[in-house]
């Protein structure tokens, strides 16, 4: 479980975009053959429209997280596009990059057979604005980079967008400009919905619902979010504060 101060202004960030990225209800009906390659940083309100959708489509992305003042993936992003603007996704299914994130949402709908979201009038500028009051909710958490140590190789994380256990261990990702597998968990029914004590105890509710879930649940026995997969020590978690600790403790510098 996260602090009390961060699931309180982690709850009021994905309150004030409405719980968007919280359910898969509608998946794309394609996945792409190697992972979506997308530049982000966490605290960007465009960055977090992009991570919405990928929970909602059930895409999974490797994230390279790229901080003001991160020196590990930025100059990559310039080089491969001209710019250090984020996003940036990179599709090595296609070989399309694109900035944007309205034309990213349309493309990845597109491309993966899925509805597309309102990306552009007075939806648009809606979701820009919310999205905007959501990062000043939590301004100066990931968006700053620190020292900190390469991994070898990328971490995994399963995770939703919208979840507030979630978003202080995506933060931190960030923070310390560590790569990792996005494995989105949205819910796929509303029986989903709920804290995991009401929904299995209460709810009885079945743990496979989305690809991601089942996964999960086939691995740990239980879903919750945030679960951290760490390649490169064997380490497997649950547990937002606990794996923050392990981050610090393992990657910062």
């Amino acid at each position: 479980m996260a602090t009390a101060f961060d699931l309180t202004t982690s709850s009021l960030t994905s309150s004030l975009r409405g719980w968007r990225g919280t359910a898969a209800f509608h998946p794309a009906q394609r996945q792409p053959k190697n992972p979506l390659e997308l530049y982000d940083i966490e605290a960007c309100p465009f960055c977090r429209l992009v991570r919405e959708a990928l929970t909602e489509f059930d895409l999974d992305a490797l994230i390279r997280p790229c901080p003001v003042g991160g020196q590990r993936y930025r100059p990559r992003c310039e080089e491969l596009g001209g710019r250090q603007q984020f996003p940036f996704l990179v599709d090595p299914n296609t070989g399309r990059q694109l900035y944007e994130s309205a034309d990213i949402i349309d493309y990845l709908a597109t491309t993966y057979q899925r509805p597309a979201p309102g990306t552009h009038g007075l939806r648009r500028r809606l979701a820009v604005a919310t999205s905007l009051a959501a990062s000043a909710v939590r301004y100066g958490h990931g968006r700053k980079a620190r020292p900190s140590r390469a991994p070898d190789q990328p971490l995994e994380l399963f995770s939703f967008e919208s979840s507030p256990n979630v978003i202080p261990v995506r933060e931190r990702l960030c923070e310390l400009e560590l790569p990792y597998l996005l494995r989105n968990t949205g819910k796929g029914r509303w029986t989903d919905m709920g804290p995991p004590a009401v929904r299995d105890r209460l709810l009885h509710a079945p743990g496979a619902t989305t690809r991601n879930r089942k996964l999960l649940f086939e691995r740990t026995g239980r879903v919750q979010v945030p679960y951290l997969i760490d390649p490169n020590t064997g380490v497997e978690m649950f547990e937002s504060t606990a794996i923050v600790a392990y981050l610090d403790k393992t990657y910062a510098a």
